[in-house]
């Protein structure tokens, strides 16, 4: 019999151990009573995270077990599944270091094994560095992308990740992401506006509970294009995937001017904002919930959430990194992967 996704723990990955990962995952353990955090099993190096921990001068019990008796173990002592084989990990807090890329990958790998074999409800991912990985020959263009390769059926392409950075105040989802700008207006193509759109109606109507989400899309020019006269690409390339979009029976707005469409008016009238660079999206949540925000992968077979952050080296082993976005991140992941289908109650707050 499987068990239901309440009573199995969430998946937390190591991250880069030269970052704030670790520091956060126990700064998150610590603050499970009052913050409401979920029982949560951490695939990592158990000593590396006790050496942590006392470096950190943080009373955090470490527990190496099975995912089974992680909710158990979660009241008293961090549960730490081992890494496949037994593999260690040493790392200096600032100082990235190759050496660990196959502790990274085996992390990301071993999560995604218990999501998929159901010891794991959903999987939170602590944030890496891709430059570190590349050494080993770490050839996806980002984490997103490997776990789409991870989730791929035998004999299938992976599927088509999306990335929504997820608040109480707003939800966004960068059409294009880690591009330079002026790539942008080659890449965006009515296929992928519509593919991305669809994406996402769908999941929040899965995850989320949203039986009509209301989506929007902003202008990739000033004025969303005013009609061609700031460029083309609005009028024909946005605005033509809105209609096939809507003529689908999609609930979508736009192109709409993006300088407007952030504001607490504007909000309360859509529950995603799509938007055709990654700083269009990810400037308004971060300008609002800087360290609350969700990243959120629509589009795979399991639930993925992480940290709006990343390894943040600059920081790292100094004991000031704050644990509220992995929090949050743990928190939503959560509540995606136990709310039963029917349920009414969503994620989102109510904008209308």
């Amino acid at each position: 019999m499987i068990p239901p996704m309440s009573t199995v723990p969430l998946a937390l990955t190591l991250g880069d151990p030269s970052g704030i990962g670790p520091e956060i995952a126990l700064a998150a353990w610590l603050s499970r009573s009052e913050r409401g955090v979920p029982p949560f099993v951490m695939v990592g190096d158990p000593d590396f995270l006790e050496r942590t921990a006392y470096r950190l001068g943080l009373s955090v019990p470490v527990a190496e077990i099975d995912p089974e008796y992680a909710e158990e173990v979660f009241p008293r002592a961090l549960p730490v599944l081992p890494l496949p084989g037994g593999t260690t990990v040493s790392a200096t807090p600032g100082t990235p270091d190759s050496g660990n890329a196959g502790a990274i990958i085996e992390s990301i790998t071993a999560a995604v094994d218990l999501v998929r074999s159901g010891r794991a409800a959903a999987i939170v991912t602590n944030p890496i560095a891709k430059f570190v990985l590349t050494h080993v020959g770490f050839a996806h263009p980002g984490h997103t992308e490997f776990l789409a390769a991870l989730a791929a059926e035998p004999g299938r392409a992976p599927p088509l990740p999306v990335m929504m950075i997820w608040s109480e105040a707003l939800a966004v989802v960068p059409v294009t992401i880690h591009v330079a700008l002026r790539r942008v207006p080659d890449l965006l193509t009515q296929d992928l506006v519509e593919r991305t759109a669809r994406i996402v109606a769908a999941d929040l109507k899965s995850r989320f509970g949203m039986p009509a989400p209301r989506l929007v899309l902003a202008g990739l020019n000033p004025h969303a294009g005013e009609n061609g006269t700031m460029g083309s690409e609005d009028r024909e390339v946005l605005a033509p995937a809105v209609a096939a979009l809507r003529a689908a029976g999609i609930d979508i707005r736009g192109p709409l001017p993006a300088d407007t469409l952030f504001h607490e008016r504007a909000r309360a009238g859509y529950d995603v904002a799509l938007a055709p660079t990654h700083d269009q999206a990810l400037i308004p949540i971060k300008t609002l919930a800087f360290d609350e925000g969700v990243n959120v992968t629509l589009g795979l077979p399991f639930v993925r959430t992480s940290p709006d952050h990343g390894t943040a080296f600059d920081i790292a082993g100094k004991g000031i990194a704050r644990p509220d976005s992995l929090i949050a991140a743990l928190r939503l992941a959560r509540r995606l992967a136990t709310r039963p289908p029917a349920d009414n109650v969503t994620p989102f707050p109510t904008r209308r």
